[in-house]
């Protein structure tokens, strides 16, 4: 009997010491290793481009020199009752941060995405890069006047 059960425990043993034999599988694989981040790709489809002025009612914006306080002023408020929903300052957030926006855009462009968010969402290729950065996070229409972007521009510039 020992030698039976000596047997057994040996080829039990033998058995499992065995080389792995590798299958393939042809069809879909799965890896979990992570090869790249995404937030760096995603960035990079977004380009910054200073001389897209955007679609909409402004086709020219120069910043005088200084900052308009009174106009900073009026234009914070304005951002605090209704942009903070979707941005902040430093942040991702629903939309992008806003600090140095004008590195990145001109001012044509903010104002006509402030005033016309529908129209630039279909045709401005900028935009609509961000909306699918942005998992398609439709910026909503404020029904701004004129006056109104342009004092919320103002405050982004003391960003």
């Amino acid at each position: 009997m020992k030698k039976i059960v000596m047997f057994l425990a040996l080829g039990a043993m033998i058995a499992s010491c065995g080389g792995k034999k590798e299958e393939k599988k042809d069809g879909f694989e799965v890896s979990r290793t992570k090869t790249e981040d995404t937030k760096a790709q995603s960035k990079e489809g977004v380009p910054v481009d200073l001389d897209n002025k955007g679609v909409g009612p402004i086709t020219d914006l120069d910043f005088p020199e200084e900052i308009n306080e009174e106009m900073a002023a009026r234009g914070k408020a304005k951002f605090d009752a209704i942009c903070v929903a979707c941005h902040m300052i430093d942040q991702r957030m629903i939309g992008p941060a806003l600090k140095g926006v004008y590195d990145r855009r001109s001012p044509e462009w903010v104002m006509n995405m402030i005033l016309n968010p529908d129209g630039m969402l279909k045709e401005d290729p900028i935009a609509k890069a961000l909306l699918k950065e942005y998992n398609n996070a439709i910026m909503l229409n404020q029904n701004l006047t004129e006056d109104e972007a342009r004092g919320v521009a103002e405050y982004l510039r003391t960003l």
